[in-house]
């Protein structure tokens, strides 16, 4: 079998595909006992099965941690943006361990981790890891208790692992340290004090990370959060086509914000790059189906044609 031969493409929950076939059982010696046998010296070998080797792979986009106070709502928005089912209760430290879930924002889906709360005994050790593979994190507080507290103390934690927010000043920058994108989500919009709280974190954060108010609870602000988080990964999502075929826009490319051809090519196949000669291209060029080159930068939503 061709190596590049695709099996399945396992896209919803519960969903199964054969992908070898078990052999023929065998009958053990107690099969063939009878009144006159009663302890068989013989049995019948079974057939021997399918062996094949697989690859499997993980449509993973991106990784985002949650991070949050106790009951700041950490669990609750994971279970409202995505299947995932964590433990929620009204008391703290209900998160123990990392909790995943998979977020779908329109064709592509966003793989978010529920970390432990940062003040809890055990957690520095989960959100050390956690938070350094991280495409981005997510911090999440309580609207109703001093959030632009809870947003400090949480950096202060992170810069204690080496962890800082993204920053393109070289003098903020500092050797040794993992630079991650952030954003703020205020959760508990729906309490009757969060919109000053609100206020107060937009005017000290705004000009830093995006800030997004949201009722997990209620279910306010969820698609904004959804969007939110994609922007914040700074993503864009690319098509092919064959010549004379349509694009198949529920399967994209996904690509870094400010990726070229080059780029998209060498993610369809290894070997384009370098045998690219041109592409056609739907969406950000001057006209549909404009020739460009190998280094044109694309945009969310183009659509290629990639002539090799």
């Amino acid at each position: 079998m061709d190596s590049s031969t695709i099996l399945g493409d396992l896209t919803e929950n519960g969903q199964r595909i054969i992908v070898v076939r078990g052999g023929q059982g065998g009958k053990g010696n107690f099969r063939f006992k009878s009144s006159v046998r009663r302890s068989p010296r013989f049995a019948q070998k079974g057939e021997p099965g399918e062996e094949k080797k697989l690859g499997l792979s993980l449509k993973i986009i991106a990784d985002v941690g949650l991070v949050g106070y106790p009951n700041a709502g950490k669990s609750t928005l994971l279970s409202r943006i995505s299947a995932a089912k964590p433990k929620i209760a009204d008391y703290p430290f209900t998160t123990q361990a990392p909790v995943i879930g998979m977020m779908r924002f329109e064709n592509i889906q966003i793989q978010l981790v529920d970390t432990p709360a940062v003040t809890g005994r055990d957690s520095r050790v989960w959100l050390n890891n956690i938070a350094r593979n991280a495409d981005l994190i997510a911090i999440i507080v309580d609207l109703n208790n001093q959030p632009v507290d809870q947003v400090e103390t949480i950096l202060q934690e992170l810069d204690s692992m080496g962890i800082i927010p993204t920053t393109n000043d070289a003098q903020e920058a500092t050797i040794g340290k993992r630079q991650r994108e952030m954003l703020i989500v205020g959760n508990k919009n729906d309490l009757e004090s969060s919109s000053a709280h609100m206020g107060r974190l937009q005017t000290q954060y705004n000009a830093q990370f995006p800030v997004i108010a949201v009722s997990a609870k209620e279910g306010n602000g969820l698609e904004d959060v959804k969007r939110g988080i994609f922007e914040a990964l700074d993503i864009i999502r690319v098509y092919t086509k064959t010549p004379g075929a349509k694009s198949d826009l529920t399967d994209p490319v996904i690509l870094r914000r400010g990726s070229t051809l080059k780029d998209a090519a060498e993610s369809v196949h290894k070997d384009f790059r370098s045998n690219l000669r041109y592409a056609l291209l739907w969406g950000s060029g001057k006209f549909d189906g404009q020739r460009v080159s190998p280094e044109h930068v694309l945009q969310d939503g183009d659509v290629i044609e990639l002539h090799i």
